[in-house]
Parts: C-alpha cells; structure tokens; sequence
C-alpha cells in the first residue's frame, strides 16, 4: 500500500518538475531563436528569473523521494544513466550560473558566452529526460543483481533520441506560449509566431514516437490497443492548441500544453507500474515497487514528513507567482 503510493508521489513530483521545468527550458532555448538583441534576452530571461530555481526544486525532491523510497531503484537508475544524469547535471549547473552571471559585465562577448550556455543548458536536460523516459519504457540491461550491464551508448536507440527531440519540441511551444503571456509588443507576437510554426512538427513527433511505442514496450499490449483516456486526452490536449493559438486563446493554449506534459507523464508511470525500471533481459529481473522499496517503517515516517511539509511548498510556490504574475517589459527594472 505504502509502496503504491510513493510511487504516485514521486509521478507528481516528476508532474510538477515537467510541467514547471518545460516553459523554464523552452524560454532558455528561445532566447537564442527569438531574441533579437540583449534587451530581448534581458526581458526573457527576466520572466522566468525569479521561478527557474524554484521549479528545479521539483527534481531535487523527486531525486530524494526516490534514494529514500526505492533504494534499489535509485541505485540502479543512476549507476546505469551515470553518464547521461551527470550531463544532464553539469547543464544545469551552467544555466544558474549563467543567469546569475551574464549581467555583471557590459561586455558583448561575456554576454554571448553566457547566451550560449543557457541554450545549450536548456536544450540538454530535456533531450536526455527524453532519452532517460523512452529507455524506462522500453527496457534496458538489468542482470538478476538488478545491475545495469549496458553502456550509456545502449541508451542512444532512434527511438530514445526521438523521444528526446519530442520532448525538446514540446518544451519549446510550452515556453513560447508562456512567454506570449508574460511579454508584451513585438516579443509576444515573435513568441506567438513560433508557437503557431512549431505546433504541427509537435504534434507530428509525438504522433510517430506513439506509433513506435507500439513496436518499442509492453505498453499496448499490457493494457490493450486502446491505451486509456489519460493518453488519448494528452493527445487531444495537444491537438486543440493550434486552433486555440489561432483564436488568440494563448492563456488556454499555455493549459493545453501543460496539460498535455501532465497526462503524458502520467502516461509513462502508468505504462511502468508495478515496475519502475523493466529487464530488457529477463522480465523477471525487473525493479518493481516491491523489490525495490524500503521497509515498511521508512515509509510511514516519510509519509508523515511528506504531509506536513509539503502543503507549505506548494504554498510558497503558489505565492511567488502570484507576486511575480505580472508582464516583464524592457522598460522594467532588469535583474539578469
């Protein structure tokens, strides 16, 4: 019981770092797309400037939640995607420090390193989230040890880099769309713009990594060709934001991405579940809630933590973007 329901904390986790972190890294890849000049990358950045830090709050916890519910989970998932969690860790690293650091000096070229650090500190996690997600699904080397005995290039299928660029795409409309509500003049109708051009080769991507989920896991024939409402919901989430776009509804269109992010993990766990991380050598050596979980007391002292603690998160979150809600212009003071 106890088990079930860590897992469903740790997909809420992942829920809330997903959805948050989305329109984060989508703004920090759009800053080298869209942004024409240093005032224009000032003002994004600017958006996102007083959150980003909160959102990656979501993996952290998500990371804890994990080490101290299913240990065995943990230390397979980050001995197996050592490589691919140390890059993805290194990214961001550089993308805080480069928010924190591009406006000290005046100099162009300082400003332009820094530029590029949050691109490319934006553009790698969710490749390799992308990467990470799709292998979970499929499987990947696990001995009767539950030791991973592949190497970081067995992650690198077509089908997992597909992922990565989907999930790349994704986060893209979510930051344009989110930008498109916090902006204002010619930066919003870029935003906008780019939300309409990249809405099709979305929805075509995700299209064609479903298809070939189909050949790639279990997932259809665990639970039937027809999958459930939550993903088929993700997919019509998806599908309605450009004719929303197109009736100038970005503020619903910016929900219909979020939500499409939210049922789409929600989609993932639930193609896993009982099993957190599949054998692709034997499905009798795959991690489960109950093989890898920690002993029942554990998890009824983290249970009691976790409902007092986390009421008050969520509060303070919700508070600062309430105090933060309003349209960044360049005629505002510019912190980063």
């Amino acid at each position: 019981m106890l088990e079930t329901l860590w897992f469903i904390l740790v997909t809420v986790l992942f829920i809330g770092f997903f959805f948050l972190e989305g329109f984060d890294f989508g703004v920090g890849m759009l800053t080298k797309i869209i942004g024409r000049g240093d005032t224009d990358r000032r003002v994004m950045i600017n958006t996102i400037g007083p959150v980003w830090d909160g959102n990656e709050v979501w993996l952290i916890t998500a990371g804890g939640a994990i080490f101290a519910a299913f240990p065995n989970w943990y230390a397979t998932l980050f001995s197996g995607f050592y490589m691919a969690l140390f890059l993805m860790l290194i990214a961001l690293i550089g993308r805080g420090v480069a928010f924190e650091f591009r406006s000290k000096l005046e100099s162009a070229r300082w400003r332009a390193t820094w530029d590029w650090i949050i691109f490319f500190g934006s553009l790698l996690p969710p490749l390799l989230w992308g990467v990470a997600l799709a292998n979970l699904m499929r499987g990947v080397p696990i001995d009767q040890t539950t030791n991973y005995v592949g190497s970081f290039w067995d992650l690198l299928s077509p089908y997992a880099v597909l992922a990565g660029l989907s999930i790349v795409l994704l986060f893209l409309l979510h930051g344009s769309l989110f930008l498109s509500l916090k902006t204002t003049g010619e930066l919003r109708d870029r935003a906008l713009g780019f939300a309409k051009r990249i809405g099709a080769w979305t929805s075509g991507a995700l299209l064609v990594f479903v298809v070939l989920s189909y050949f790639e896991t279990d997932m259809f024939t665990r639970h039937g060709i027809f999958p459930g409402m939550v993903p088929v919901s993700a997919g019509f989430a998806l599908l309605s934001v450009p004719f929303l776009i197109k009736a100038e509804r970005d503020g619903w269109a910016f929900i219909m991405t979020g939500l499409t992010i939210v049922l789409s993990t929600v989609t993932v766990f639930m193609s896993l579940f009982p099993r957190v991380m599949i054998s692709s050598l034997n499905p009798d050596w795959s991690l489960t809630i109950h093989n890898a979980s920690s002993n029942e007391y554990t998890l009824k002292v983290m249970t009691i933590v976790a409902c007092s603690v986390l009421p008050f998160v969520l509060a303070y979150q919700i508070w600062t973007y309430w105090v933060f809600r309003k349209r960044v212009t360049p005629a505002d003071h510019l912190d980063y």
